[in-house]
C-alpha cells in the first residue's frame, strides 16, 4: 500500500523590486530579489485525497511575499526570509515549516562626474547573493548564506604539483599556473529561536566580509593548490564571524591551457614564455569543502 513519504509545495520565482525613497536627501536604494517559498505540515490529504482544504495557494504565497515586503524592510535578505517563514508558520497553523531561498541580484551605485549619482544604478556582474531559510514550528530558524556566480583569475600565484601518479596520469607538474574559478561560498549560521535574535545580527556585515575575505586570500595566497586555499578561507570566516558553525565551498576550475606555437618558425609559447591562452569550457576540475568549528574547542 502506497504513502506520501514528504510533500512541500510553494511559489517559486516571485520578481520583487523595492525603492527606499530619502525625502531629505532625494538618494534612493534598490534591491531586487527572486523569493521562492515552500510550505511544509499538515497537507497529506490534498495529495491522496483531493482535498484542497489545506491548501494556502501558491498564489497566497505570492501576494504574502508583496505585502510583508512593503511592510519590513528585504535588506538584509536573511532577516526577510526569516520574517517570511515566520509568518507561513504562526498564520497557519497546520503548516509546520516554510523553506523561504532569496537571490539578491546586484545593482551597484552609478558614480558620475566623482559623485554617487541619488539613483542610477548598474549591474555590475552576474554574481549574486542567495540565502536559504527553514522555519520549523518552535524550533526556531535555520539561515545558510552564500556568494554564487563570482567569477575570479589570477595569472600567476598558484602551483599544482606532487600529486599521486600512476599509469593513468598524464597531467604534468607545474610551479606557475592561471588559476581561475566562480566562488560558489556558503556559510551557516546557529540556529535563531525568534526574530528579535535576527535583529541584532549583522548579516550584511558577514556578507561584506566572506567576499572581502574570499577575494583576498584568492589573490594573495601563493597556492599549492585549489584545496589549500579554499581551507584558508573557510578558516578565515569562522574566525572573522563568530556566529557562523560551517563554512563551505564549491570551486571549479576554469582551465586555460597553453598552446604550442614552435611549430611557426619555432615561436616560444609554452612555459615561462607563455603569454597566448586558449580558454576551456569542459571538461573542468571541481572541488568541494566544508569546514565545521570543533566543538571540542568550546570545552
Amino acid at each position: 500500500m502506497p504513502q506520501l513519504s514528504y510533500a512541500k509545495y510553494g511559489k517559486d520565482n516571485v520578481r520583487l523590486y523595492k525603492v527606499d525613497k530619502n525625502e531629505k536627501t532625494g538618494v534612493h536604494t534598490v534591491i531586487e530579489q527572486t523569493v521562492c517559498t515552500l510550505l511544509e505540515g499538515d497537507i497529506e490529504t490534498s495529495y491522496t485525497k483531493a482535498d484542497n482544504g489545506p491548501v494556502v495557494a501558491t498564489d497566497t504565497q505570492k501576494q504574502t511575499i508583496y505585502i510583508l515586503a512593503k511592510q519590513n524592510p528585504i535588506d538584509p535578505p536573511e532577516r526577510f526570509a526569516a520574517i517570511l517563514g515566520d509568518h507561513f508558520v504562526k498564520k497557519y497553523p497546520h503548516i509546520h515549516a516554510a523553506h523561504v531561498k532569496i537571490i539578491q541580484h546586484r545593482w551597484t551605485r552609478m558614480t558620475i562626474d566623482g559623485k554617487p549619482h541619488p539613483h542610477s544604478f548598474y549591474r555590475d556582474g552576474e554574481e549574486i547573493r542567495v540565502i536559504e531559510s527553514v522555519t520549523r514550528e518552535n524550533k526556531g530558524v535555520e539561515i545558510r548564506s552564500k556568494i554564487e556566480k563570482l567569477l575570479v583569475l589570477k595569472s600567476t600565484g598558484s602551483a599544482f604539483y606532487g600529486f599521486h601518479r600512476d599509469e593513468f596520469t598524464r597531467l604534468p607538474e607545474t610551479w606557475d599556473r592561471i588559476l581561475s574559478t566562480e566562488v560558489e561560498a556558503g556559510w551557516k549560521w546557529k540556529t535563531f529561536n525568534n526574530l528579535d535574535e535576527l535583529a541584532a545580527v549583522d548579516f550584511n556585515g558577514a556578507y561584506e566580509k566572506a567576499r572581502a575575505i574570499t577575494m583576498k586570500t584568492f589573490a594573495e595566497d601563493d597556492s599549492a593548490s585549489v584545496q589549500a586555499t579554499m581551507y584558508k578561507m573557510c578558516e578565515l570566516i569562522l574566525a572573522a564571524v563568530p556566529l557562523v558553525e560551517e563554512v563551505d565551498y564549491a570551486l571549479p576550475n576554469k582551465h586555460y591551457f597553453e598552446i604550442d606555437l614552435s611549430w611557426y618558425k619555432g615561436l616560444k609559447n609554452t612555459g615561462k614564455d607563455a603569454t597566448v591562452f586558449a580558454p576551456q569550457s569542459d571538461p573542468n576540475g571541481l572541488i568541494f569543502c566544508t569546514v565545521s568549528r570543533n566543538p571540542k574547542a568550546k570545552l
